[in-house]
């Protein structure tokens, strides 16, 4: 009997949307068969900065007891599905800390054949959607990872509009993630166990 896909979603959320994305995203991997962790990155704004935005501080209270990844994370999974705020069209600092911290592991050769993919947010429509998941893809590609992007690979794809990754216009915190969102979100996290799953049998 195979044993089932570990997958860690790591993400990093100011006002709660890409945290909602992930949530989807772990919990339709889990339906799939995988083993799932969902895990936030460490935040790094001061604390008055996070007090001046009432919906930052809002999910800062309530994802308060959201474990915080840390690389052995990332060496125990199969697979990783980063999540980020577009920051300037780049991924926020605090993921990319995260990925930063991974150097150990890539020098020991144990981030490379693993599946990875990406989901991004943003405050306006197109700031920066596909540019951020490009940047993310560019450690993937360092790490010897196998990059799964959901592409159009189903009808939700049309209507989500992003073949890099799930995307959402949160209006900085103002827009719930919508339906449209949810369904990419699982499309692309079954796309991720399948590839990864089909991987694993391979090298078992």
């Amino acid at each position: 009997m195979s044993t089932p896909v570990k997958l860690a979603v790591i993400y990093y959320s100011a006002t709660g949307s890409s945290a909602a994305l992930a949530k989807e995203i772990g919990e339709t991997a889990e339906k799939a068969g995988a083993e799932v962790r969902l895990l936030k990155v460490t935040e790094l704004a001061p604390a008055e900065a996070i007090a001046s935005n009432e919906a930052w501080a809002a999910h800062a209270a309530a994802s308060a007891g959201t474990p915080e990844a840390t690389p052995a994370d990332v060496e125990w999974a199969d697979a990783v599905i980063f999540g980020t705020p577009t920051r300037f069209g780049n991924v926020s600092s605090q993921l990319k800390q995260f990925l930063d911290q991974l150097g150990g592991l890539w020098g020991q050769g144990k981030l490379a054949d693993k599946v990875y993919s990406g989901f991004v947010t943003t405050a306006t429509r197109h700031g920066g959607q596909e540019s951020t998941l490009l940047a993310l893809y560019n450690s993937v590609h360092h790490f010897g990872g196998i990059l799964v992007a959901p592409g159009y690979t189903d009808p939700v794809k049309f209507v989500d509009g992003n073949p890099y990754g799930t995307s959402h216009v949160d209006a900085q915190g103002s827009l719930p993630v919508d339906e449209d969102a949810l369904a990419a979100a699982r499309v692309q996290a079954a796309r991720v166990v399948k590839v990864a799953a089909a991987l694993k049998a391979e090298g078992a």
